[in-house]
């Protein structure tokens, strides 16, 4: 009688790959002719630039340096008033513009603006290239978040007009103050400029938006999403700044929004406030949304430092981290243990083969059943992403039931002498895997003995409360 098949658990959607795999990595193929046009307009448009460009900021500087002066930047700060408040909005904002179209930028606005009073926030996407500081010159200078270290160089005195909400990376109560202080500018009943904000918080390619921070949406007041598109190809990076520089003029679409408005429910909760709040915003842009996060970018850099392709740290930590209760620090140390498995395969991804020789077993039916749980888009391999979701899951089961049965019908296709090939001491954490289940086949031989007296180790609630605490965030 052949072998029956062992059916992995059922696939939760929100599980599934992103619609964009990668929506921090800009991939700017150029044409022959796209560079020799740039070459050719550049001799004449880079250096034309660059003077005008000077010529603009040995004007603004000392005007900056004028309105600020002897007005407080730290500690009680308060709104501009009276003749720097007019100089600010009248003469820096012309100064901006001119800077802007010095480089060759073309604006359109779309929408309009609302006044503090309407929508004290001013939420920002997608966040793409430093170019997007245009928005605060069309937005009427608002205040806006920025690291400490940038008010202490001179050469970004300009930054001091915005009266930014600062955030310094060495204060353990930084997050706090900030979000302190957005909350307490938000409610100022229009005393203070609008407060700008880029919910992603960090850059990326325009193909998505990722998952949006909270602190724009915590004090619950209404905001209002405005929207940035570059109709040119060739805007992204500080990489391309002289590609830029190079075109007869780039384009830069900002539209404002209606404002969002919170229910009383999105005011308990900021979460879902942002999330409503993206979702209208990539509807209006025609774009998915993601839970990439910032710290996905840390595990790129990661995976980087551990001779892997960057991408391959890419988990969509947001998503990943909620439903599977991980901590960053818990995902980095999965990446050194996949790393050690995944270094000598081409791409940073586990092959079957690999997979046999971590665990000491020959390649059997048996092993290609226990690889596809992990195998979770059916392409013959594993990438980090779904080991740590494989991992996580079988090892730390919610789905008790359909993890038994799997787990009994997997371990009666090894031999006892496959088992007592694994060494005694796991070098990693994948071989746990033989162990949890060895002791659900010991758990489904008792429960089958006295049926509902057993309980997995760890879980001491209620039937009823075991799931509900299970019924989304593992149930895979």
């Amino acid at each position: 009688m052949p072998p029956q098949r062992v059916f992995a658990l059922p696939r939760q959607q929100s599980l599934l790959l992103p619609a964009v795999i990668n929506p921090f990595v800009q991939d700017t193929k150029l044409t022959k002719a796209t560079v020799i046009k740039c070459v050719l307009l550049g001799i004449f448009l880079v250096p034309l630039r660059a003077i005008l460009l000077s010529l603009v900021l040995m004007v603004t500087w000392p005007v900056a340096v004028i309105i600020t002066f002897r007005h407080p930047l730290k500690g009680a700060v308060e709104p501009m008033t009276g003749w720097r408040r007019f100089m600010c909005r009248k003469i820096m904002a012309a100064l901006g513009r001119a800077y802007y179209f010095c480089m060759g930028f073309r604006v359109v606005v779309k929408g309009k603006q609302v006044s503090s009073s309407e929508a004290p926030i001013l939420a920002v996407a997608p966040h793409s290239t430093f170019f997007d500081g245009i928005v605060c010159i069309v937005a009427g200078l608002p205040s806006t978040v920025s690291r400490v270290e940038n008010l202490l160089h001179p050469s970004l005195a300009v930054r001091h007009l915005l009266f930014p909400v600062l955030v310094s990376r060495q204060d353990p109560d930084s997050r706090k103050n900030t979000i302190q202080e957005i909350d307490s500018r938000a409610k100022s009943g229009g005393r203070w400029p609008q407060v700008l904000i880029f919910p992603e918080g960090t850059c990326t390619n325009r193909s998505c938006l990722i998952t949006f921070k909270q602190g724009a949406f915590i004090p619950g007041v209404p905001v209002q999403p405005v929207l940035m598109r570059y109709p040119n190809k060739l805007v992204s990076d500080t990489t391309l700044l002289l590609l830029t520089l190079c075109q007869l003029y780039t384009t830069v679409e900002i539209e404002f929004l209606s404002p969002h408005i919170p229910t009383e429910e999105e005011k308990k909760t900021p979460a879902l406030f942002a999330s409503r709040v993206r979702e209208a915003m990539a509807q209006a842009l025609r774009v998915p949304v993601t839970d990439h996060t910032y710290e996905d970018c840390r595990l790129m850099i990661s995976a980087g430092e551990l001779t892997l392709p960057m991408e391959a740290g890419l988990v969509e930590f947001t998503k990943i981290s909620r439903k599977l209760q991980l901590k960053w620090d818990n995902v980095r140390k999965e990446l050194e243990g996949f790393a050690a498995m995944a270094s000598s395969c081409k791409g940073g991804r586990i092959t079957i083969e690999e997979f046999a020789r971590v665990l000491k077993l020959p390649v059997s039916p048996a092993l290609e059943e226990l690889f596809a749980l992990f195998d979770r888009n059916g392409d013959g391999t594993i990438d980090f992403r779904e080991y740590v979701i494989g991992l996580t899951i079988l090892c730390r089961p919610a789905n008790t039931e359909d993890v038994l049965r799997m787990a009994f019908q997997v371990e009666q296709k090894f031999s006892d002498t496959s088992i007592k090939l694994l060494p005694s001491k796991p070098l990693y954490p994948l071989k746990t895997l033989f162990t949890t289940y060895l002791e659900l086949q010991r758990y489904q031989a008792i429960q089958e003995a006295k049926p509902g007296d057993l309980e997995l180790a760890g879980q001491t609630s209620s039937g009823e409360k075991q799931e509900d605490s299970t019924s989304d965030k593992k149930d895979d």
